[in-house]
């Protein structure tokens, strides 16, 4: 998932502590901005908190990503924050009220965009880890339906598939990702694991390769694709095949 300025990624979502709800961690009022400086300043405060975030500072994460929301009530990144924050909180002391309050602006979020690929992935993520991974798929296939001419859910549903240990479900969705955009970059990665994964190494590298033609700014992905290659070329030349037509063959006239 590329990332975002002032959104904190999903993959990093971990485990934290309890804190009050929201209404005690704002100061209302406390801020106080001049005409067209909102958005400026719901960044800034969404980038301030991700900050804190990442330096285990959670409370002061949430009151700033709380005031960026005095800023700007209908912000979806500064309602995905509060989430993951409580999500954190929820799978670290194991409460279930964090994991309601992560859920709930999780929902807040998708309220005010429903195209929140963050807020989308965090979601599932937190119904999955509640046992309700069903509910999870089906709101991955809603968001689909709702939104047709994106791979975005496509992939973020194939995600969730392998993560179940469907990877045919994985395979075929990712597949259809790529029938609505043939150049989405994160579902020729994905397809290229699972094709890694599943021994169609070949396969692998070819969407690699032409994920690599798309976007070369991926350095991970190139030191893959060349430990790959060299892979593939080691298996060839050993291969029992070509061990035998190099084999040396006795010369008929001379055998007795």
């Amino acid at each position: 998932m590329p990332r975002t300025c002032g959104v904190i990624e999903p993959q990093s979502i971990a485990r934290t502590t309890i804190f009050e709800p929201l209404r005690f961690l704002i100061m209302a009022g406390s801020m106080i901005c001049l005409s067209g400086c909102a958005t400026m300043t719901t960044q800034s405060l969404n980038a301030e908190g991700v900050r804190l975030y990442q330096q285990a500072r959670y409370q002061e994460a949430l009151q700033r990503f709380g005031q960026a929301l005095i800023y700007d009530p209908n912000d979806p990144s500064a309602y995905y924050n509060i989430a993951a924050v409580y999500h954190r909180l929820g799978e670290l002391y194991h409460q279930p009220e964090d994991q309601s309050r992560a859920e709930t602006y999780y929902q807040l979020a998708l309220a005010k965009d429903p195209n929140h690929l963050a807020a989308r992935r965090g979601l599932a993520v937190l119904l999955t880890s509640r046992g309700r991974s069903q509910e999870a798929i089906a709101m991955l296939q809603n968001w689909a339906a709702s939104w047709p001419q994106s791979a975005e859910p496509r992939v973020e549903l194939a995600r969730l598939y392998e993560e179940l240990g469907d990877r045919a479900a994985a395979q075929k969705t990712l597949l259809d990702a790529l029938a609505v955009d043939p150049r989405n970059i994160r579902a020729l990665n994905a397809l290229g694991h699972l094709r890694e994964v599943t021994g169609e190494k070949e396969l692998a590298l070819a969407h690699y390769e032409q994920s690599l033609q798309l976007n070369q700014r991926q350095p991970e992905l190139a030191l893959r694709v060349s430990s790959l290659r060299n892979e593939l070329q080691l298996a060839q030349t050993t291969s029992p095949s070509r061990l035998s037509s190099n084999a040396w063959t006795p010369n008929a006239s001379r055998v007795r």
